[in-house]
C-alpha cells in the first residue's frame, strides 16, 4: 500500500524519435540521463542489431537505435520504466534531446495523416512537418514541408498544414448531450435521417465554435475552407428544425440556441460583407447566404494569422 505523502510513479513510457545526424551513443547515454534526471549508470543505450548480451536489461532508461536513410540518420526507441519519476512528455523530451545533443529531432504527431510529425531543433524551436518515404529500397525518409524555416531542410516547403486542424477533434459536450437524448428514443436515426443530420451537423458546428473561442488552439490558425463548412452545417442545422420529431425538437432548438449565442459573443457583425467573398469567392456564383451566421466575422479571421 502507498504510504501518505510518498510521490507518486508514472507509469512506463515509450517514444519514438528520429535524429538528422547520428548521434554516438556516449553523447545518448549523457542526453537521456538529463532528460529523464536519472544517473548515466541508469542509461542503457544499444544497437538494434547489437549484441543482446551487452543489454543492461532492467536500466530505468533504455534506447535502441538503428540506421535510416533520407533526411534523418538515425530512429531511436526510448522506453521509461516505472522507475522513472517523472519521465517527460513526447514533446518535451524532443525539445531537451535536440537541445543536448545538437542535432534536429523529429516525432510523430497526434493527429492521423500519414507523414504527420513534429521537429525539435537545437535552438528550440518546435514546429510541424510532414515526413514522406519513398517507395525504393531501402526507404528514404524526406521532410518535404515544415511550418517555420528549419535549416536543416532547406528543400521543405514552408507551409500550413491544413489536414492537421481537420483532425482535431475538440470535446462537443453540447452536441453529445443531445446525441445521448436522441438516443433514447425510438426515432429513426439512420443515415441521412434528419436526427443523424442534427448530431452530425451539431457537432461540426459546436467544433468550429470551441476552437474559435480556444483562439483556434492548438495549430493557432483555421484553413478558411474549412470555416466555411462550419457555416454550411449551420446552413444545414437551419433547414433541419423543420423537420425534426417533436420527441428532440425542443431540446435540438435549446442546443443549438446556446451554440449560437456563444458563436455571436465570438465575432463581430461583418457589415461589408468581406467574409462572405473571401469565403465564397468565384466557387459559389451567385450565391448569397441568407443566414445571420454569414455576416458576422472572427477578428481577426484565422487564415490571416502568422
Amino acid at each position: 500500500m502507498t504510504g501518505a505523502g510518498r510521490p507518486q510513479r508514472a507509469g512506463p513510457r515509450a517514444y519514438s524519435l528520429l535524429t538528422v545526424d547520428a548521434v554516438g551513443p556516449d553523447t545518448m547515454v549523457l542526453a537521456l540521463a538529463g532528460c529523464f534526471a536519472v544517473a548515466v549508470g541508469d542509461v542503457d543505450v544499444a544497437g538494434a542489431d547489437g549484441d543482446p548480451d551487452d543489454r543492461t536489461w532492467d536500466a530505468p532508461v533504455s534506447c535502441e537505435y538503428r540506421a535510416v536513410f533520407g533526411d534523418v540518420a538515425w530512429s531511436l526507441d526510448v522506453y521509461a520504466d516505472g522507475h522513472v519519476a517523472e519521465p517527460p512528455l513526447e514533446p518535451d523530451l524532443a525539445v531537451s534531446f535536440a537541445g543536448a545533443v545538437g542535432t534536429t529531432v523529429l516525432f510523430p504527431a497526434s493527429e492521423a495523416p500519414p507523414g504527420a510529425y513534429w521537429a525539435a531543433t537545437p535552438e528550440g524551436l518546435l514546429t510541424r512537418a510532414r515526413l514522406e518515404f519513398s517507395d525504393d529500397e531501402p526507404h528514404r525518409r524526406r521532410v518535404t514541408a515544415v511550418e517555420a524555416p528549419v535549416a536543416r531542410f532547406p528543400r521543405a516547403t514552408v507551409t500550413r498544414f491544413a489536414e492537421i486542424v481537420r483532425e482535431q477533434r475538440p470535446a462537443t459536450p453540447l452536441a453529445d448531450a443531445f446525441a445521448a437524448a436522441s438516443a433514447r428514443t425510438a426515432l429513426d436515426d439512420s443515415t441521412g435521417s434528419p436526427v443523424w443530420s442534427a448530431r452530425s451537423n451539431l457537432v461540426a458546428w459546436e467544433r468550429g465554435i470551441v476552437q474559435m473561442e480556444s483562439g483556434w488552439a492548438p495549430s493557432g490558425w483555421y484553413p478558411a475552407e474549412l470555416y466555411r463548412e462550419r457555416l454550411q452545417a449551420r446552413d444545414a442545422l437551419a433547414d433541419i428544425a423543420g423537420r425534426l420529431p417533436a420527441e428532440v425538437a425542443v431540446l435540438f432548438g435549446e442546443t443549438l440556441e446556446r451554440l449560437d449565442g456563444r458563436f455571436a459573443a465570438a465575432t463581430e457583425e461583418d457589415a461589408t460583407g468581406i467574409l462572405r467573398k473571401e469565403l465564397l469567392g468565384v466557387a459559389f456564383p451567385g450565391r448569397v447566404p441568407g443566414g445571420w451566421w454569414w455576416h458576422r466575422r472572427p477578428d481577426p479571421v484565422p487564415w490571416e494569422q502568422t
